[in-house]
């Protein structure tokens, strides 16, 4: 739009230049508005001449000697002199001249109403450079009073793409220097500083003698902060307060919640912390008091420290204003320091968990503790792994010494040696016949009978517990019609060499002298050998490594699929790490285990159609962190011939030694195999040369020997999953504060088809612009009474006039999607709603 001055002028000089008769016309630029655009200048009918404070004789010469024909503009940049002093004011008598301003030009052109001139008069030099004006001109603003021509100016001066006086503040304060900005020194050049300041405290109240940027930051972390502390904050303070709190809270709240403006807000968080003796401020405040304030991350580390000494005194009923240490730590991670501080509190939620295990005891017979185990205990085991996955993301985490200490001794003596030794003591292969499956029977029992394409995925040590995340993971799938776990019990030694195996068609399962399975007296060892088995017992099947198959073209994979009924693809992600040396990144590995085969049957659902898939392992694992003690092992007392391993012994004795168990190999393979299997009671392991202490596996425990069976059916057709609701239940249509309190209700559980989902909710005008704070509320609530998922919000309105004749909408959108849930219309109705509570 800013082309339309200059094209205005084209066409009045164009016109001026029409007809048959000879036409001279001065223009005189005593401001020199115009002199880059006069080089642009397109005249269909006339030269263009420049006059110069010197070249007026010259000039003359042109005219009425040199070229008395041609028409002619004279562009003067500069004022037009008196006639004593003009050596051309005869030639202007028989001349006209032309008189353009760009300020009514501008006027024009934006629809400016000709009282509102002085205004952009006080500014005109900003306006001199295309560029400015370029600037000014796409806002595409509204001019309707002399606020929205200031604004507009100064949104243009800071190159804001709107108009928007919080935009521009936004801009300022988030740039590198408060005290050396860039953008308001253009105020400063342009007239516009004073302009500024009064709408700072026309928008947030803000007055200072000696105003300064970080002098209102201040003011707005310290007005914010001022509501959000249940208490006072000291007197020294006051002078930062706020009248206008609600407007601070908005703006507060979209400047951190924005992720363009994070780092900003951090770097401005640390500023006034500084500024203001932050830790003096608040050192007086307890955790309960500061809980809401989001503004300074000296409150995390608060909490977080609050949390770890309630959980060092194994004190799992603390609470603060009715949450409890996990619904605490999961409210503190919805916060702006939540994602900085995420794994901390991830920590502390998992810690909680582990230590509100303390006193497990397990059942006394076998088959109880195996159904417990699938159904809730196994939860343990996943809480110890995240707890690790999360603290190892931790740079500096001596804070977590002590927990970790504990966290150790929990797991390791109040549970896992607990569950394990009554495991062994009531397990045998006789106990659970008939109860359970059998992992030796895996192909009898889910593909010998198969009638459509199965694809199994056998993923080396994925054990129990994370086979159970894989299936939560799975049930929000769109893609996913079914998905069912269970358990299989598994073979003995719980190693890859047996376990896989097993896994193949056979008549006969045997162990050869090292004990590595024989399947009708063939090894196993190899892929080859893999593929080779159960193409005799199906020629429609095949063998493959998962690191192959993604190697694949989709033509490559499609050739590979096609004729074939059973597909087994081998996957090692988790074994292939802990036996690396690489022991502590094992829980790392089971995150990437879960994803990548997951990945997979998303690509096999699309590529090539599959719809049924078997997720198992062939073993699975104990991870501990801290080493056993050498003291502590169970002495090496085998024969020579014995193959002794950390977790187990196979010999031709029947041993008796105090701490282990042993078991015929005949009952383990459910024939007259000789010899026998020895193993630990508890995690424990032999003492035998060696290292990797912490991943352990082969031995017989619910973490080794449950291994998971995964069914999972995939439909593209299938009634895809949701987010969940949420609901306003508040009787709202009339609003008469500028604080007010709703009551809110996630519409059902969350559920296989209803996955959890972020609000942002906020109260906004006619045009969309935000006057609350807003409020970001997770909704992933799993109760089912529905009095168990109402939640009340809090809301400030922003300190401005309310038309009583005009619309206001509370609004709930979906954070991911962007998605307006709620449009709820109300009439806010406040008698005072300005700078001190009148309306005026």
């Amino acid at each position: 739009m800013a082309e339309l001055s200059l094209k205005q002028i084209e066409e009045r000089l164009n016109s001026e230049f029409t007809g048959q008769s000879r036409k001279i016309v001065f223009w005189y630029d005593a401001k020199q508005e115009f002199i880059e655009d006069i080089k642009n200048l397109k005249l269909e009918n006339a030269k263009i001449h420049y006059l110069t404070e010197t070249n007026s004789f010259e000039t003359k010469v042109l005219l009425e000697r040199r070229d008395k024909k041609s028409n002619y503009l004279i562009y003067a940049p500069f004022a037009k002199p008196k006639s004593e002093f003009n050596h051309l004011a005869d030639t202007l008598k028989y001349s006209k001249e032309f008189v353009a301003d760009r300020i009514s030009l501008m006027m024009n052109d934006l629809g400016i109403d000709t009282k509102y001139r002085a205004v952009l008069e006080r500014h005109s030099s900003f306006f001199n450079a295309k560029v400015r004006r370029n600037r000014f001109y796409r806002l595409e603003a509204e001019y309707n009073n002399e606020d929205h021509i200031e604004i507009a100016l100064l949104s243009a001066a800071v190159r804001s793409k709107v108009a928007s006086f919080e935009e521009v503040v936004r801009i300022l304060i988030t740039q590198e220097d408060l005290n050396d900005s860039e953008h308001f020194k253009e105020l400063q050049k342009y007239d516009l500083e004073e302009v500024f300041w009064k709408h700072c405290h026309k928008t947030f109240s803000f007055v200072n003698e000696t105003p300064s940027l970080e002098k209102l930051v201040i003011s707005l972390f310290i007005t914010y902060a001022e509501r959000e502390i249940d208490g006072k904050l000291p007197s020294s303070l006051n002078r930062y307060i706020l009248n206008k709190a609600g407007t601070v809270m908005a703006f507060m709240d979209q400047l951190k919640n924005n992720l363009a403006y994070w780092e900003a807000f951090d770097s401005l968080s640390q500023m006034v912390y500084r500024k203001i003796n932050g830790h003096k401020v608040f050192k007086g405040f307890n955790v309960e008091e500061l809980i809401n304030l989001d503004l300074f991350d000296f409150v995390d580390k608060k909490i977080i420290e609050w949390v770890v000494n309630r959980l060092l005194d194994e004190n799992i009923n603390a609470r603060i204003k009715d949450m409890d240490i996990p619904s605490l730590c999961e409210f503190r991670e919805l916060k702006h320091f939540g994602s900085k501080y995420s794994n901390e509190y991830r920590v502390l939620k998992y810690g909680f968990f582990i230590i509100s295990c303390a006193n497990y005891r397990p059942e006394s017979n076998i088959v109880s503790i195996i159904d417990r185990y699938h159904k809730e205990v196994y939860k343990i085991d996943t809480y110890y792994r995240k707890f690790y996955y999360y603290l190892d993301r931790i740079l500096d985490d001596h804070i977590f010494d002590e927990l970790r200490v504990l966290v150790e001794n929990i797991y390791t003596n109040r549970y896992l040696d607990v569950i394990t030794k009554e495991f062994n003591n009531t397990f045998s292969y006789e106990a659970i016949s008939g109860k359970y499956k059998l992992q030796r029977d895996f192909y009898k029992n889910y593909l010998a009978h198969a009638k459509n394409r199965v694809i199994v995925i056998i993923s080396d040590a994925f054990r129990y517990e994370v086979a159970k995340e894989l299936v939560k993971e799975l049930e929000k799938d769109k893609k996913v019609n079914s998905v069912n776990i269970e358990p299989q019990i598994g073979i003995l030694p719980s190693f890859t060499g047996m376990g896989m195996a097993a896994l193949l068609p056979h008549e006969k399962l045997e162990a050869d002298e090292i004990g590595n399975g024989l399947v009708d007296g063939k090894s196993t060892s190899s892929l080859k050998a893999r593929d080779s088995i159960i193409k005799s017992y199906n020629p429609n099947s095949a063998a493959i490594s998962y690191d192959a198959l993604q190697k694949y073209s989709r033509e490559e994979m499609e050739d590979f699929f096609v004729g074939k009924s059973i597909i087994y693809i081998y996957h090692n992600k988790i074994d292939d790490r802990g036996e690396s040396g690489d022991e502590d990144q094992v829980f790392t590995a089971c995150i990437e285990a879960i994803e990548e085969i997951h990945g997979l049957i998303r690509k096999l659902t699309d590529r090539i159609s599959a719809t049924r898939y078997i997720i198992t392992a062939d073993h699975g694992f104990i991870y501990k962190r801290d080493r056993i003690k050498e003291s502590a092992k169970i002495e090496n007392v085998f024969s020579r011939d014995d193959v002794v391993n950390k977790r187990y012994v196979l010999s031709d004795y029947e041993y008796s030694v105090i701490g282990t168990k042993t078991i015929e190999m005949s009952k383990v393979l459910g024939n007259s195999h000789k010899g026998f299997i020895t193993f630990p009671l508890t995690s424990n392991i032999f003492k035998v040369p060696g290292g990797g202490q912490n991943y352990i596996h082969g031995g017989s425990s619910p973490q080794e020997l449950l291994v998971p069976v995964v069914e999972v059916r995939t439909n593209r057709g299938r009634v895809e999953s949701r987010d969940v609701g949420i609901s306003l239940i508040s009787m709202l249509t009339r609003i008469t504060s500028l604080i007010i309190t709703l009551d809110f209700i996630q519409t059902e559980a969350i559920s296989d088809v209803v996955r959890p989902a972020k609000y942002r909710i906020a109260f906004v005008d006619e045009s969309g612009e935000i006057i609350s704070n807003e409020e970001i509320h997770l909704a992933n609530s799993t109760q089912q009474e529905s009095a168990k998922r109402v939640f009340s919000l809090t809301f400030n309105l922003k300190n401005q006039k309310y038309a009583r004749d005009k619309t206001y909408y509370l609004v709930i959108e979906n954070w991911d999607t962007g998605v307006q849930v709620l449009r709820h219309e109300v009439i806010i109705d406040i008698a005072f709603a300005d700078d001190f509570g009148f309306d005026i």
